[in-house]
């Protein structure tokens, strides 16, 4: 068993031991190859360092000519798309020629639009291409002359070659110096630019206010608001805004601008002009007072509505069309500025129409359409403050401001010198003869219950507060409008209180003095009472003012004018001289005649010369009249009726008939006195109608 490991491992011993010889022998082989090799090695490195000292030279002018066409093409690549700059402006030149053909021969409005655009865009890419040749021109030809040089200097390339590029260049300036400048100012590019300016004008121009008369009388008739209308279609203004940015482009800003400016104006101008505005034309204060009022109160109204109609529908269509077509442009507030220049004059006119009455004479009956025109600011100043918003229209806003301050003082002054002229005698006017209510009183009350009703009691509220405020400060507690309207009618009727006492006191007439008072408090209680005026100082006022002082002068009228005329016949004034029959019935005839004399004396001065021209206060008098004197009359009749020859006097009812006709103011007699026969001939008394009268509610009667 261990004899047959042995044998094991020397076979393997001998088999490692061939292998190491096997490998050693291969050692040997590998080692010269590798010597052959090295020598290979060798040769070949001696063959490349000769190849790489004969390439040398070669490589170098490579290298050189490589740096040399980098150069080259650095300054001709640049020249050849400025070659191509010129012929591209050339073709867009040839294609102005066309479009501009086309324009001049085109009917059709729709497609002569479209054709302009085209125009337009040329315009733009022969602007771009004029302003790359002038921009990469002068560098171009520098490059060109700096290789030129170079090449000349250190003779790079053959001498034709230079000659060649020394030609090229003194073409390319040359070119470059005589049509630049031309192109730009003298070519067709200025000849297309002034055509553009005429087709700018042109369009503006049709661009124009629709039907604004024609609206006018639309809203008048149906109170509607007033319609804001876009000016131009879509494609009109799109067109515009184009040409407007192409002229600004082409350094044309300023006459764009100007041209907007003038044909806008022109046009909105003519608009309102269709409104027939010829009372702007007189806007002096002293042209204005020449005015008759009639004509100077339908210019006011007129303004009011015109006014309106400018702000809110030309002026806005004007300055959204400034902002459609200006309001691209890289200036950006360059459209306001337009819009205020164009509503700057027309605002100017109404503005100076507006001051100059404002500035007239404070006449009484401008009250009213002041009022209506400073209204019709108040509520026009908020949008009007957004149409002209800015630094641009801050003029225009300030102007606004003064109008209406003046309109406040114009107002103001006009109501507080109304109160002034019906102060004591100052209105100039003589008492009435007759003791009738004054045209002054009359136009006074009539006047303070238009100013109370609901149209001008507000402005007029809101003028004293302003005034209030001016003269007190911001910070002031200003009284309610209610009160201080209150407060200044209050103070016009106490004025026309002392006025009317003031005539009252220059009457000769004792009795004239209670008629004239009579009326005219009981006119100024009727006619204010269920008013607004009445509403606003207050029933109980007036009762206490006008109603019971009209109450106490018809008393007094009545006791002075008919108590003589019954104290004739009274019990006091009968005592008989003495039981003679016959000498009593001449006494008491006498008293008869007295008082039928004083009964013609008192009928003729009323027909002559007293007046109760109130219907309703003619037959309460009459009434009161009545009671006091016909039973008197009758009582007499009848307890003397065995003393009087009773058939020769008028009856009772015909003498009620007779006071009746006193107050009627009809004529009894051809003379106006009453005639009495003896009883041969009787007493004939025509009593002409019936005597009626309505009397109204307690609360609108006379109490003496």
């Amino acid at each position: 068993m261990a004899a047959i490991e042995e044998d094991s491992n020397l076979v393997k011993l001998e088999l490692a031991c061939s292998d190491l010889r096997t490998l050693l022998q291969s050692s040997v082989k590998m080692e010269k190859t590798l010597e052959e090799m090295d020598k290979k090695f060798d040769f070949i490195e001696d063959n490349l360092s000769t190849a790489a000292k004969r390439v040398a030279p070669l490589q170098s002018l490579a290298m050189a000519a490589k740096a040399l066409e980098t150069r080259i093409n650095r300054a001709v690549s640049p020249a050849l798309a400025l070659l191509h700059s010129f012929k591209l402006s050339d073709s867009l030149q040839q294609k102005l020629v066309e479009l501009s053909d086309q324009l001049l021969t085109e009917r059709s409005p729709r497609k002569r639009l479209k054709k302009l655009l085209k125009y337009v865009d040329c315009i733009d890419q022969l602007n771009v291409a004029i302003n790359l040749i002038s921009r990469d021109g002068e560098p171009v030809i520098q490059k060109l002359q700096e290789v030129v040089e170079f090449l000349s200097r250190t003779k790079a390339t053959d001498q034709y070659r230079t000659q060649r590029l020394k030609e090229t260049l003194i073409t390319l300036r040359a070119l470059y110096e005589s049509e630049v400048d031309a192109m730009r100012f003298d070519g067709l590019l200025d000849q297309a630019l002034l055509n553009l300016q005429d087709e700018f004008e042109i369009m503006l121009q049709q661009i124009r206010h629709q039907n604004i008369g024609e609206q006018q009388a639309a809203e008048d008739e149906a109170d509607q608001t007033m319609v804001i209308s876009d000016l131009g279609t879509e494609m009109e203004v799109q067109v515009i805004r184009r040409i407007a940015e192409t002229l600004a482009a082409n350094d044309c800003l300023d006459i764009s601008i100007d041209i907007f400016v003038k044909v806008r104006y022109r046009r909105a101008a003519k608009a309102l002009m269709r409104l027939n505005p010829d009372y702007l034309r007189t806007y002096t204060p002293e042209e204005i007072d020449e005015m008759e009022w009639e004509s100077l109160e339908t210019a006011m109204s007129l303004w009011i509505q015109h006014f309106e109609l400018a702000v809110k529908t030309v002026l806005v269509s004007e300055k959204r069309l400034c902002n459609q077509v200006l309001g691209g442009l890289p200036e950006v507030l360059v459209w306001l500025e337009c819009f205020v220049k164009i509503a700057d004059k027309i605002m100017a006119v109404f503005f100076r129409f507006g001051e100059g009455v404002a500035r007239s004479s404070k006449e009484p009956q401008k009250l009213f359409k002041l009022l209506e025109m400073f209204e019709s600011l108040e509520k026009l100043q908020l949008e009007f403050s957004e149409i002209f918003e800015g630094e641009s229209g801050a003029d225009i806003c300030i102007r606004f401001r003064e109008l209406e301050k003046l309109l406040v003082h114009a107002s103001s002054k006009v109501f507080w010198e109304f109160g002034l002229q019906i102060e004591g005698t100052s209105d100039g006017f003589p008492q009435p003869q007759d003791g009738s209510v004054p045209k002054l009183v009359r136009y006074a009350i009539n006047y303070l219950k238009y100013l109370t009703t609901e149209t001008y009691s507000a402005p007029m509220a809101k003028v004293f507060r302003t005034e209030q405020v001016w003269k007190a400060g911001i910070l002031s507690k200003p009284e309610t409008d209610e009160n201080l309207l209150k407060d200044a009618i209050s103070n016009i009727m106490e004025a026309l209180q002392r006025n009317i006492e003031s005539k009252s006191s220059r009457y000769k007439d004792k009795i004239l003095p209670h008629i004239f008072v009579m009326n005219t408090y009981w006119y100024i209680y009727m006619r204010s009472r269920n008013t607004e005026l009445g509403k606003l100082l207050g029933e109980q006022y007036l009762k206490n003012t006008y109603k019971t002082v009209a109450e106490e002068s018809a008393y007094m009228y009545q006791r002075q004018a008919w108590g003589p005329l019954v104290r004739l016949l009274e019990k006091e004034d009968l005592e008989e001289p003495d039981n003679n029959q016959r000498s009593t019935g001449a006494f008491l005839r006498g008293k008869m005649e007295a008082f039928f004399n004083c009964f013609d004396e008192i009928s003729l001065r009323h027909r002559g010369g007293y007046s109760i021209p109130d219907a309703d206060l003619r037959a309460q008098i009459r009434e009161a009249t009545v009671r006091l004197v016909v039973p008197v009359y009758s009582e007499f009749l009848n307890k003397h009726s065995a003393l009087l020859p009773v058939k020769s006097y008028v009856s009772p009812e015909s003498f009620q008939g007779l006071l009746g006709q006193v107050f009627n103011g009809t004529d009894r007699t051809g003379n106006g006195r009453l005639k009495r026969r003896d009883s041969k001939n009787k007493v004939s008394v025509s009593v002409e109608g019936e005597v009626s009268y309505s009397r109204r509610a307690r609360s609108n009667s006379i109490d003496m």
